[in-house]
């Protein structure tokens, strides 16, 4: 397969499409007409969002049942799926899916409690911080033609690893559909402690606001559709987000020395996600890239989801012409990717370079695929450059910290005279006369 070859680093910066996951304006025609449909021809897709959030708000449980027969099919009398549900659930999946999902949440587990913080406390200098988790999360899982019980345990673990008090997770039901039980099963063995039915807005607005039947959260999680991006964005700030994340991307940095069949595999399992993925490759080498192409088009020929794949790659799919190693990590630190590989000679020796990437990965052992299944860090990565600020998924996301002072008479007057001064600059004689006070108050008793 010929992928559009681009060359030099001025060229090629601009070379990861970046697609707003937001863009109401980019819906195939058939789902604005449905949302015509089921909202009235005036409603836009934004509008629909903005109402099914009000009606949750307001109306509680009764606007989730109306929304799920009006969405999904689905009428819902209880939400909430019974804890022997989930423990069927996760007896009904094959013994190697669960000692492979046993296997991911030991991983897992262990990446995430090596990365925990600690509180600190200075008791000469009167500081220090303390470190608490969040009480509550809410988990969602998106239905449809694919399931991700990875995704449950990349979300779950770290919560639960970080000390969140309760971890629940929504999943929509479509139609009389039982629920997938592989997700059911992961979020068993994550020890989710509860699993909610319901889907889409509906879901995202019953975690931000509450109902009769599902709580509150303090922040949620997960991915879904461009209608759960904007119900996510618009909630934001009355609970906490992960992030409002764009399609997946990968660029593959390669050199001589890299597997041409290596590097067309993780461009291809990137590419089948989603038709809007992005999968690039940066070499140095002109050889490697007919190898690549060849390779590609090979192993498209037999893939299930090859179609798919195909099309992001003719869409989204790029190869880079570097002159070398050092300009390839300057581009990646440029675009700063949610996914980095580094197949080259010695990876390790350019770890230090990366400066802007979602996860690293380093070595042709170290597929991007591992990172999304079994290897230990949270496959929820920051997506369209947002690398550049944001961090993977971690417990950090599921702590705040709070900061101590607890200042000695000794120390108070060390710094009284100073923060005077700096209150006076302000003109708040308030702040200046409550440290006053007490500077005369020490100079009384000597």
């Amino acid at each position: 397969m010929k992928l559009r070859v681009v060359e030099g680093l001025a060229e090629a910066e601009g070379v990861l499409a970046r697609f707003d996951p937001l863009d109401m304006d980019s819906l195939p025609e058939s789902v604005v007409e449905r949302t015509s449909q089921a909202f009235g021809a005036d409603v836009t897709p934004e509008q629909s969002v903005v109402t099914m959030l009000r009606d949750v708000r307001r109306e509680g449980d009764s606007a989730i049942r109306r929304y799920a027969r009006l969405l999904d099919g689905a009428d819902l009398e209880e939400f909430r799926i019974s804890d022997a549900d989930l423990q069927s659930a996760r007896e009904s999946i094959s013994p190697e899916l669960e000692s492979a999902l046993q296997l991911a949440a030991q991983r897992i587990t262990d990446f995430h409690q090596a990365t925990l913080p600690r509180n600190w406390i200075d008791l000469e200098q009167g500081l220090g911080e303390m470190v608490r988790p969040l009480e509550r999360v809410g988990l969602y899982a998106p239905g449809g033609t694919a399931a991700y019980p990875s995704t449950v345990l990349m979300t779950a673990i770290p919560a639960r690893v970080a000390g969140v008090n309760e971890v629940v997770l929504s999943t929509p039901r479509r139609g009389d559909e039982p629920l997938n039980p592989a997700v059911m099963a992961a979020a068993h063995i994550a020890g989710v402690d509860a699993v909610y039915q319901v889907g889409g807005v509906p879901a995202i607005a019953a975690m931000a606001y509450g109902t009769e039947s599902i709580p509150k959260v303090d922040k949620i999680c997960g991915p879904g559709n461009i209608f759960v991006a904007c119900a996510k964005k618009l909630v934001q700030g009355q609970v906490d987000i992960d992030g409002i994340f764009g399609p997946t991307e990968t660029i593959v940095i390669a050199d001589e020395t890299a597997q041409a069949a290596f590097c067309a595999a993780d461009m291809i399992a990137q590419a089948e996600h989603d038709p809007l993925s992005t999968a690039i490759l940066v070499t140095d080498s002109r050889k490697l890239i007919s190898q690549v192409e060849e390779e590609v088009e090979r192993r498209l020929a037999s893939l299930e989801r090859g179609d798919l794949a195909r099309d992001a790659l003719e869409r989204q799919g790029r190869i880079v012409l570097v002159e070398n190693m050092e300009e390839a990590v300057e581009l990646a630190n440029r675009i700063a990717p949610e996914h980095l590989c580094m197949m080259v000679a010695d990876p390790w020796a350019w770890a230090g370079k990366v400066k802007n990437a979602g996860g690293l990965f380093l070595g042709e052992y170290s597929p991007e695929v591992m990172g999304d299944y079994i290897a230990g860090p949270s496959h929820v990565m920051p997506t369209g450059g947002t690398a550049r600020f944001n961090s993977a998924l971690s417990v950090h996301h599921f702590m705040r910290t709070m900061p101590v002072v607890g200042l000695s008479p000794e120390v108070f007057q060390g710094l009284g005279l100073a923060a005077v001064q700096i209150a006076h600059a302000e003109g708040l004689t308030g702040h200046s006369g409550a440290i006053e006070v007490r500077l005369n108050r020490i100079k009384a008793r000597a």
